[in-house]
Protein backbone atom coordinates (compact mmCIF):
# COMPACT_ATOMS: atom_id res chain seq x y z
CA UNK A 1 0.00 0.00 0.00
CA UNK A 2 1.16 3.53 -0.82
CA UNK A 3 1.59 5.80 1.83
CA UNK A 4 -0.91 8.84 1.23
CA UNK A 5 0.81 12.30 0.37
CA UNK A 6 1.12 15.50 2.82
CA UNK A 7 -0.97 18.28 1.94
CA UNK A 8 1.27 20.78 -0.52
CA UNK A 9 3.90 18.08 -1.15
CA UNK A 10 4.43 18.11 -4.74
CA UNK A 11 5.46 14.26 -5.51
CA UNK A 12 4.57 13.55 -8.85
CA UNK A 13 1.41 10.91 -9.46
CA UNK A 14 3.05 9.91 -12.60
CA UNK A 15 6.11 7.56 -13.85
CA UNK A 16 9.59 8.46 -15.60
CA UNK A 17 10.03 12.56 -17.19
CA UNK A 18 6.78 15.20 -17.57
CA UNK A 19 5.15 14.69 -20.91
CA UNK A 20 3.02 17.04 -22.83
CA UNK A 21 -0.54 16.93 -23.39
CA UNK A 22 -1.77 14.68 -26.38
CA UNK A 23 -2.96 17.69 -28.56
CA UNK A 24 0.22 18.90 -29.92
CA UNK A 25 -1.88 21.09 -32.24
CA UNK A 26 -4.39 22.21 -29.71
CA UNK A 27 -0.93 23.51 -27.66
CA UNK A 28 0.84 25.34 -31.09
CA UNK A 29 -2.46 27.08 -31.81
CA UNK A 30 -2.25 28.20 -27.77
CA UNK A 31 1.52 29.19 -28.40
CA UNK A 32 0.77 31.24 -31.48
CA UNK A 33 -1.85 33.27 -29.92
CA UNK A 34 -0.17 33.45 -27.07
CA UNK A 35 2.48 35.31 -28.31
CA UNK A 36 0.02 37.63 -30.25
CA UNK A 37 -1.75 38.68 -27.41
CA UNK A 38 1.81 39.53 -25.48
CA UNK A 39 2.42 41.38 -28.18
CA UNK A 40 -0.55 43.07 -28.29
CA UNK A 41 -0.25 43.82 -24.79
CA UNK A 42 3.39 45.67 -25.44
CA UNK A 43 1.37 47.82 -28.10
CA UNK A 44 -0.61 49.17 -25.42
CA UNK A 45 2.48 50.31 -23.05
CA UNK A 46 2.88 53.95 -22.29
CA UNK A 47 6.71 55.02 -21.81
CA UNK A 48 6.68 54.81 -18.34
CA UNK A 49 5.01 52.06 -18.31
CA UNK A 50 8.14 50.29 -19.49
CA UNK A 51 10.01 50.70 -16.12
CA UNK A 52 7.75 49.27 -13.71
CA UNK A 53 8.76 46.73 -11.41
CA UNK A 54 6.90 43.64 -11.92
CA UNK A 55 6.85 40.53 -9.55
CA UNK A 56 9.73 39.16 -11.11
CA UNK A 57 12.47 39.64 -8.79
CA UNK A 58 14.90 42.21 -9.81
CA UNK A 59 13.08 43.17 -13.44
CA UNK A 60 10.91 46.01 -14.58
CA UNK A 61 8.58 45.44 -17.81
CA UNK A 62 11.37 46.22 -20.47
CA UNK A 63 13.07 43.40 -18.85
CA UNK A 64 10.45 40.64 -18.63
CA UNK A 65 10.24 41.58 -22.06
CA UNK A 66 13.57 41.57 -23.01
CA UNK A 67 13.16 38.11 -21.52
CA UNK A 68 10.28 36.96 -23.45
CA UNK A 69 12.26 37.99 -26.41
CA UNK A 70 15.30 36.16 -25.70
CA UNK A 71 13.54 32.76 -24.54
CA UNK A 72 11.33 33.35 -28.27
CA UNK A 73 14.89 33.49 -30.27
CA UNK A 74 16.40 30.93 -28.59
CA UNK A 75 13.88 28.49 -29.25
CA UNK A 76 13.49 29.63 -33.33
CA UNK A 77 16.68 28.04 -34.45
CA UNK A 78 19.22 25.58 -33.56
CA UNK A 79 21.92 27.87 -33.98
CA UNK A 80 19.95 30.34 -31.66
CA UNK A 81 19.60 27.85 -29.17
CA UNK A 82 23.40 26.78 -29.04
CA UNK A 83 24.37 30.14 -28.63
CA UNK A 84 22.29 31.06 -25.99
CA UNK A 85 22.89 27.57 -24.30
CA UNK A 86 26.47 27.10 -24.44
CA UNK A 87 27.22 30.17 -21.86
CA UNK A 88 24.54 28.85 -19.50
CA UNK A 89 26.08 25.94 -19.47
CA UNK A 90 29.58 27.05 -18.53
CA UNK A 91 27.96 29.00 -15.66
CA UNK A 92 26.08 25.86 -14.10
CA UNK A 93 29.41 24.11 -14.28
CA UNK A 94 30.71 27.36 -12.36
CA UNK A 95 28.17 26.25 -10.02
CA UNK A 96 25.62 28.51 -10.74
CA UNK A 97 21.48 27.77 -11.33
CA UNK A 98 21.25 27.26 -15.19
CA UNK A 99 17.70 28.87 -15.95
CA UNK A 100 18.95 31.72 -13.76
CA UNK A 101 22.13 32.24 -15.86
CA UNK A 102 20.17 31.64 -19.14
CA UNK A 103 17.64 34.41 -18.08
CA UNK A 104 20.18 36.49 -16.99
CA UNK A 105 21.91 36.81 -20.16
CA UNK A 106 18.65 37.43 -21.95
CA UNK A 107 18.01 40.73 -20.42
CA UNK A 108 21.84 41.42 -20.11
CA UNK A 109 22.50 41.13 -23.78
CA UNK A 110 19.16 43.25 -24.84
CA UNK A 111 19.49 45.97 -23.04
CA UNK A 112 20.55 48.58 -25.86
CA UNK A 113 17.41 47.51 -27.60
CA UNK A 114 14.62 50.73 -27.30
CA UNK A 115 10.75 48.85 -26.60
CA UNK A 116 10.34 49.46 -29.85
CA UNK A 117 12.85 47.57 -30.96
CA UNK A 118 11.81 44.73 -28.89
CA UNK A 119 8.71 44.71 -30.24
CA UNK A 120 9.69 44.75 -33.57
CA UNK A 121 11.97 41.87 -33.16
CA UNK A 122 9.24 39.70 -31.29
CA UNK A 123 6.68 40.67 -33.67
CA UNK A 124 9.68 38.77 -36.92
CA UNK A 125 10.22 35.45 -34.00
CA UNK A 126 7.08 34.90 -32.80
CA UNK A 127 6.20 33.00 -35.98
CA UNK A 128 9.53 31.17 -36.50
CA UNK A 129 9.67 30.37 -32.79
CA UNK A 130 6.25 28.22 -32.77
CA UNK A 131 7.10 26.39 -36.47
CA UNK A 132 10.53 25.70 -34.95
CA UNK A 133 8.16 24.38 -32.19
CA UNK A 134 6.16 22.42 -34.49
CA UNK A 135 8.55 20.55 -36.58
CA UNK A 136 10.64 19.43 -33.82
CA UNK A 137 11.31 15.67 -34.25
CA UNK A 138 9.48 13.29 -32.36
CA UNK A 139 12.84 11.46 -30.68
CA UNK A 140 14.08 15.00 -29.50
CA UNK A 141 10.26 15.56 -27.96
CA UNK A 142 10.48 12.23 -26.29
CA UNK A 143 14.08 12.90 -24.52
CA UNK A 144 14.19 13.92 -20.99
CA UNK A 145 15.95 16.91 -20.37
CA UNK A 146 19.64 17.08 -19.46
CA UNK A 147 18.92 18.83 -16.09
CA UNK A 148 16.02 18.96 -13.41
CA UNK A 149 13.81 22.06 -13.46
CA UNK A 150 12.70 23.82 -10.66
CA UNK A 151 8.64 23.26 -10.22
CA UNK A 152 8.23 27.14 -9.20
CA UNK A 153 9.73 30.66 -9.02
CA UNK A 154 10.19 30.02 -4.98
CA UNK A 155 13.50 30.12 -4.17
CA UNK A 156 13.16 26.27 -2.08
CA UNK A 157 10.91 25.18 -5.20
CA UNK A 158 11.61 21.36 -6.13
CA UNK A 159 13.02 20.02 -8.93
CA UNK A 160 11.58 17.58 -11.82
CA UNK A 161 12.57 15.71 -15.12
CA UNK A 162 10.64 17.27 -18.23
CA UNK A 163 11.06 16.11 -21.80
CA UNK A 164 11.72 18.39 -24.61
CA UNK A 165 7.97 18.48 -25.49
CA UNK A 166 6.79 19.34 -22.32
CA UNK A 167 9.09 22.46 -22.54
CA UNK A 168 8.02 23.10 -26.30
CA UNK A 169 4.68 22.72 -25.99
CA UNK A 170 3.37 23.17 -22.38
CA UNK A 171 6.02 25.83 -20.45
CA UNK A 172 7.30 27.93 -23.13
CA UNK A 173 3.71 28.85 -23.44
CA UNK A 174 2.67 29.41 -20.22
CA UNK A 175 5.94 31.14 -19.24
CA UNK A 176 4.88 33.59 -21.88
CA UNK A 177 1.21 33.60 -20.40
CA UNK A 178 2.57 34.36 -16.74
CA UNK A 179 4.72 37.01 -18.02
CA UNK A 180 1.91 38.79 -19.58
CA UNK A 181 0.09 38.60 -15.97
CA UNK A 182 2.66 39.95 -14.46
CA UNK A 183 2.89 42.53 -16.74
CA UNK A 184 -0.59 43.66 -16.55
CA UNK A 185 -0.20 43.45 -12.68
CA UNK A 186 2.81 45.55 -13.05
CA UNK A 187 1.22 48.56 -14.81
CA UNK A 188 -2.54 48.79 -13.83
CA UNK A 189 -3.87 47.35 -17.17
CA UNK A 190 -6.68 44.56 -17.83
CA UNK A 191 -5.14 41.84 -19.56
CA UNK A 192 -7.03 40.26 -22.41
CA UNK A 193 -8.53 37.07 -21.12
CA UNK A 194 -11.01 34.45 -23.16
CA UNK A 195 -12.23 31.16 -22.41
CA UNK A 196 -11.35 29.75 -25.49
CA UNK A 197 -7.64 30.76 -25.06
CA UNK A 198 -7.02 31.48 -21.30
CA UNK A 199 -9.53 29.00 -20.08
CA UNK A 200 -7.63 25.87 -21.94
CA UNK A 201 -4.36 27.12 -20.26
CA UNK A 202 -5.50 27.30 -16.72
CA UNK A 203 -7.90 23.92 -17.52
CA UNK A 204 -4.44 22.19 -18.30
CA UNK A 205 -3.08 23.66 -15.22
CA UNK A 206 -5.97 22.18 -12.59
CA UNK A 207 -5.45 19.29 -14.91
CA UNK A 208 -1.35 19.12 -14.27
CA UNK A 209 -1.89 20.39 -10.53
CA UNK A 210 -4.39 17.48 -9.72
CA UNK A 211 -1.71 15.14 -10.87
CA UNK A 212 0.73 16.35 -8.35
CA UNK A 213 -1.48 16.11 -4.93
CA UNK A 214 -3.70 13.10 -4.05
CA UNK A 215 -6.30 15.35 -1.64
CA UNK A 216 -9.92 15.89 -2.51
CA UNK A 217 -10.94 19.43 -3.54
CA UNK A 218 -13.74 21.38 -4.82
CA UNK A 219 -12.18 24.07 -7.22
CA UNK A 220 -14.43 27.32 -8.75
CA UNK A 221 -11.96 29.83 -10.44
CA UNK A 222 -13.56 33.10 -11.39
CA UNK A 223 -13.14 35.24 -14.38
CA UNK A 224 -13.42 34.26 -18.27
CA UNK A 225 -10.42 31.75 -18.00
CA UNK A 226 -12.22 30.10 -15.00
CA UNK A 227 -14.29 27.04 -14.57
CA UNK A 228 -15.54 24.27 -11.75
CA UNK A 229 -13.75 21.53 -10.96
CA UNK A 230 -13.76 18.79 -8.23
CA UNK A 231 -12.50 15.32 -6.99
CA UNK A 232 -13.79 13.64 -4.02
CA UNK A 233 -12.49 10.30 -1.83
CA UNK A 234 -15.11 9.31 -0.01
CA UNK A 235 -14.26 9.71 4.06
CA UNK A 236 -11.81 12.30 3.52
CA UNK A 237 -12.10 15.95 3.81
CA UNK A 238 -12.80 17.96 0.96
CA UNK A 239 -10.68 20.90 0.59
CA UNK A 240 -12.64 24.20 -0.93
CA UNK A 241 -11.26 26.61 -3.09
CA UNK A 242 -12.56 29.78 -4.76
CA UNK A 243 -10.87 32.44 -6.35
CA UNK A 244 -9.80 34.44 -9.72
CA UNK A 245 -8.17 31.77 -12.16
CA UNK A 246 -4.91 34.39 -12.77
CA UNK A 247 -4.38 34.40 -9.31
CA UNK A 248 -4.75 30.72 -8.73
CA UNK A 249 -2.24 30.43 -11.16
CA UNK A 250 -0.22 33.11 -9.82
CA UNK A 251 -0.40 30.95 -6.32
CA UNK A 252 1.21 27.80 -7.75
CA UNK A 253 3.75 29.70 -9.61
CA UNK A 254 4.79 30.53 -6.48
CA UNK A 255 4.44 33.88 -7.10
CA UNK A 256 2.63 34.68 -3.92
CA UNK A 257 2.58 32.80 -0.43
CA UNK A 258 -0.31 30.39 -0.53
CA UNK A 259 -1.83 27.69 2.29
CA UNK A 260 -3.35 24.34 1.17
CA UNK A 261 -3.40 22.97 -1.73
CA UNK A 262 -2.23 26.29 -3.47
CA UNK A 263 1.28 25.30 -2.58
CA UNK A 264 0.93 22.43 -4.75
CA UNK A 265 3.39 24.13 -7.35
CA UNK A 266 3.01 23.96 -11.13
CA UNK A 267 5.67 25.46 -13.16
CA UNK A 268 5.23 28.32 -15.55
Amino acid sequence: MTAPQTQGSNDQLIAGPRRPPADRRGSMRLARTELDRFLGQLGLLTTSDWSASTDCAGWDVRDLSSHVLGMSQMFSSYRKNLFQHLPAARAAKRGEVYIDALTARQVSDRRALTPEQIVDRLSKTAPRMVRWRRRTPPFMRSMAMPDAQPVSSAPDAPTETWTFGYLFDTILTRDTWMHRMDIAKAVGQRPELTADHDGRIIADVVAEWQTRHSHPFDLTLTGPAGGAWRRGVLGSPTETITMDAVEFARALSGRAPAPGLLAVAVPF
